[in-house]
């Protein structure tokens, strides 16, 4: 080190820790960089709004999941513990949320295996009547009969 920096300076930049922040600012500081470019960019050679609107979207979520990236690879040799909290969260969050998920898993085998469609008369749970609305998270049926 350089015996003419101050002793607080010295120590901070023999820090590993210290090292790794200053290279995940400078590299974020690159990514924002070279996302506020490439959206400048299309900008300029997309005519159309929708698809303007669209690449702009996409090349910001580009740059987040470039940086998310880039913070993982500079902090890969301490992740070991993160995957077991994930682990964990994801059986909790899964364990909570059974029903919603089994409903979800429904609507898409209702929708796209074409059992019954908006319109159809159908006899659910020993409820007969008309489809108003096929859900996510539940089926309107316009009761009939008795």
């Amino acid at each position: 080190m350089n015996d003419t920096l101050p002793p607080v300076l010295q120590q901070w930049m023999s820090d590993p820790l210290a090292g790794k922040l200053a290279l995940i600012v400078a590299g974020l500081v690159v990514l924002m960089i070279l996302t506020r470019l490439l959206r400048r960019t299309l900008t300029r050679y997309i005519s159309d709004n929708t698809t303007r609107y669209q690449s702009r979207e996409a090349v910001s979520l580009l740059g987040y999941l470039a940086a998310a990236i880039f913070l993982a690879l500079v902090f890969s040799d301490r992740l070991g513990g993160l995957t077991v909290a994930f682990g964990v969260a994801g059986a909790g969050i899964a364990f909570a949320l059974q029903e919603v998920i089994a409903s979800a898993a429904g609507w898409i085998a209702v929708s796209f295996g074409g059992f019954y469609k908006v319109g159809n008369r159908v006899q659910l749970g020993g409820i007969k009547g008309d489809v108003i609305d096929i859900g996510i998270l539940r089926t309107t049926i316009m009761q009939i009969g008795e």
